[in-house]
């Protein structure tokens, strides 16, 4: 199973509905497909900046924010299957259909290691894969990727977030960052005609 994770970023991109059909057509089966919060997180973000209200907070909303954006994905391309757990991701995928996944597990009611702006939804995409032993994580992103960096150098230049070095140490799948004009790469990457690690 390969989670591929769009950025929020791509909420108002042209490309959006060709990578959604590309999931829905070529990830059948294999596919679990983590939403960033867009500028449904923006807003999260701006709202905490007003009111100075906790990180707890913050978190909690910014997880009601990636499953607006799984919302506006299953909108656009309903082949995609909103799943809650991991026995909704695997009965979708072993129908033979992609997995849309709704964060809502991660809601909290005390603090975490988890419950900051460090841990956004690359990290998120990147802990889901670890629990559900991932073949694969691909992150599709709105910014140029220099595949010469590393994920520590990524980070550094505010590609992925804080922690998503750290937690892709020792990671035993490969992880590709994508840009999101790699649309055609990406599917013969799922249909196995070509190979690339950004690591």
């Amino acid at each position: 199973m390969w989670i591929v994770k769009i950025g929020g970023s791509l909420n108002a991109n042209p490309m959006l509905p060709a990578w959604l059909d590309l999931l829905a057509e070529c990830g059948g089966g294999r596919v679990i497909v983590v939403c960033g919060g867009g500028t449904f997180g923006d807003e999260v973000r701006r709202a905490q900046a007003q009111w100075r209200f906790s990180d707890l907070s913050a978190h909690n909303m910014a997880i009601l924010a990636m499953a607006q954006t799984a919302y506006l994905m299953h909108g656009l391309n309903p082949a995609l299957q909103l799943t809650r757990t991991k026995s909704d991701i695997q009965r979708v995928l072993h129908k033979g259909r992609t997995a849309l996944w709704l964060p809502f597990e991660l809601q909290r009611s005390r603090s975490t290691d988890q419950t900051n702006w460090e841990f956004t939804s690359d990290s998120i995409a990147l802990d889901l894969a670890h629990r559900l032993n991932a073949e694969r994580l691909v992150l599709v992103k709105s910014c140029e990727i220099d595949p010469r960096l590393s994920l520590a150098q990524l980070r550094d230049a505010g590609v992925v977030d804080q922690r998503f070095g750290a937690l892709s140490d020792g990671a035993d799948f490969p992880i590709d960052i994508v840009h999101f004009n790699e649309v055609g790469r990406v599917r013969s990457l799922l249909l196995g005609h070509v190979r690339f690690d950004n690591q």
